[in-house]
């Protein structure tokens, strides 16, 4: 049963109505680790769970003019974060049939714990993953390069840097100089903890 607001729960609403980030940080603040720790519950994967929170929260800052009431923050992230542990089970690649009775019971005690749906049309994450290849994209070719060798094949500094006939100092650099540049994308969309919680995930 949700709780009447108190003035400073109202208060720090209508500032992040706004898009005051100081009071979005609270919220966060406040909510990120339970969130994370109620879809932990669900999907047994503390990393997954982390990123699944991530998206809720983007979704929570590019929704906040449609959240009508101090409580309606909660009911949004749980809500999302409902949704997203169910997608995440229904698309695991091995289903058994064991997998299928799990996933009825999960899915039944979800939505005994949470409110209803919102009809809330919601930023997609993949618009911020969009948004990040983009800005890769646009990296200088050697950077982009070094970026891309780094995060997404997972190498070391000193293959990339033997395999592009370049210094390990160069690759640093480089990595620096790709990390900066995606921060000050996202900067242009995101509040600053949101951006440092991408950040620290790509680092």
């Amino acid at each position: 049963m949700l709780t009447e607001p108190s003035a400073l729960d109202e208060f720090l609403f209508l500032q992040f109505k706004s898009g005051n980030e100081s009071a979005f940080e609270q919220l966060f603040k406040a909510h990120y680790n339970p969130i994370v720790g109620f879809c932990n519950q669900f999907i047994s994967d503390h990393d997954k769970s982390a990123s699944l929170a991530q998206e809720a929260f983007i979704n929570l800052w590019m929704n906040r003019s449609k959240i009508q009431s101090p409580n309606g923050i909660k009911s949004f992230l749980y809500t999302f974060a409902k949704s997203s542990c169910l997608n995440f089970i229904r698309h695991q690649k091995v289903v058994s049939k064991y997998e299928d009775r799990h996933l009825q019971a999960m899915e039944g005690k979800l939505n005994s714990e949470v409110l209803d749906s919102f009809d809330f049309d919601a930023l997609e994450f993949s618009e911020m993953e969009e948004l990040i290849y983009r800005s890769i994209s646009e990296l200088p070719e050697k950077c982009r390069q070094v970026f891309m060798a780094s995060r997404f094949e997972g190498k070391k500094n000193k293959e990339i840097a033997d395999e592009l006939q370049i210094s390990v100092k160069s690759v640093e650099a480089n990595i620096t100089r790709a990390l900066k540049t995606l921060s000050v994308k996202l900067g242009e969309y995101l509040p600053a903890v949101l951006v440092q919680m991408i950040m620290h995930y790509m680092s």
